[in-house]
């Protein structure tokens, strides 16, 4: 966010960013939340299908990504979200080569539509609905190297968030419609013969589940994350290459952190971790991340004039 979109065998999972389409956190009117995060992931382990194997062929496959991140408030209920990364990819053995440019750009809408005190505890409910496309020609049927599916996808989440003192629990689940994508080749099999080079990729339903300990300074939270694809995905045959629409299952947990900084208002750092800990047809990858983000108030002018007014 979002959200947004997955990478077959490479991120398996969504990225945490700043005040993001996937927690409760709204930025307020005319405010707008920006900055850059980098992203490592890497694994030497996947699931071929059900099977938990390792292929020495290729060794250890890693993704590094620097995105650009942003949130704007339109309101302090509606809020606007965007993401662009630049994506490297590479394996440390075999012969195919790793490849690197700019994914997906990725859009959200956040809206707060309900939001109430049940005595000192604040409980609120979301609205978010996403877009994402490719935003370059890369090639999708190159996986596990291939920087993205170079699907367009649509997203609708409905997310719950209840806040009790310091600590709060938040929980989310999202439909993500995919489109089909056209590849270089006429002829591919899946689990039968297809004489095009259209390739229908299954849609997917995302859970995500988080407690922790919110301040305005610090926020520290432990993240369950569960990606389902639905019907029309495969499996990886026996010792062979993935493709576009195999099916895609990813169980993962981890740990994310925000600090703002008291020396400077406005700036806060991010860190975090999450590892795979179940899937099909993806590899067991563990990923850190890191970022800083600087909050703009547009409000600020017109909040200074407004002052030097009452004093004339």
């Amino acid at each position: 966010m979002k959200k947004i979109y997955i990478l077959f065998l490479l991120m398996a999972g969504q990225t945490i960013f700043a005040q993001t389409e996937i927690d409760g956190l709204m930025m307020e009117k005319k405010q707008l939340c920006t900055g850059a995060m980098f992203e490592h992931s890497s694994w030497n382990k996947y699931w071929e299908g059900t099977f938990y194997r390792e292929n020495l062929n290729m060794g250890t496959v890693s993704t590094q990504k620097i995105a650009i991140n942003g949130n704007y408030g339109i309101t302090s209920k509606l809020n606007v979200i965007f993401s662009i990364p630049y994506v490297t990819t590479k394996a440390t053995a075999g012969t195919m080569k790793g490849q690197k440019g700019i994914q997906d750009l990725s859009l959200f809408v956040k809206f707060l539509p309900y939001e109430r005190y049940i005595g000192n505890n604040l409980l609120s409910f979301y609205v978010i609905g996403g877009f994402s496309f490719p935003t370059t020609d890369y090639v999708a049927d190159y996986l596990p190297l291939s920087l993205g599916l170079h699907s367009k996808v649509g997203s609708l989440r409905i997310m719950s968030d209840y806040q009790f003192g310091s600590l709060f629990a938040t929980a989310s689940g999202s439909y993500e419609k995919r489109s089909n994508i056209k590849i270089d080749r006429n002829t591919y099999y899946s689990d039968q013969m297809h004489y095009t080079n259209e390739v229908n990729l299954p849609d997917a339903i995302n859970f995500n589940f988080r407690v922790g300990y919110r301040t305005q300074r610090l926020i520290a939270e432990g993240i369950f994350d569960n990606w389902v694809s639905q019907k029309g995905g495969f499996d990886i045959t026996s010792n062979n290459m993935p493709f576009p629409s195999n099916t895609m299952n990813v169980t993962k947990i981890g740990l994310n952190a925000k600090y703002y900084l008291p020396q400077v208002p406005g700036l806060s750092v991010i860190t975090g971790y999450n590892h795979v800990i179940a899937g099909r047809n993806v590899g067991q990858s563990t990923t850190f991340y890191g970022g800083l983000f600087y909050i703009i108030d547009f409000n600020t002018n017109k909040s200074k004039e407004a002052k030097t007014d009452e004093n004339k």
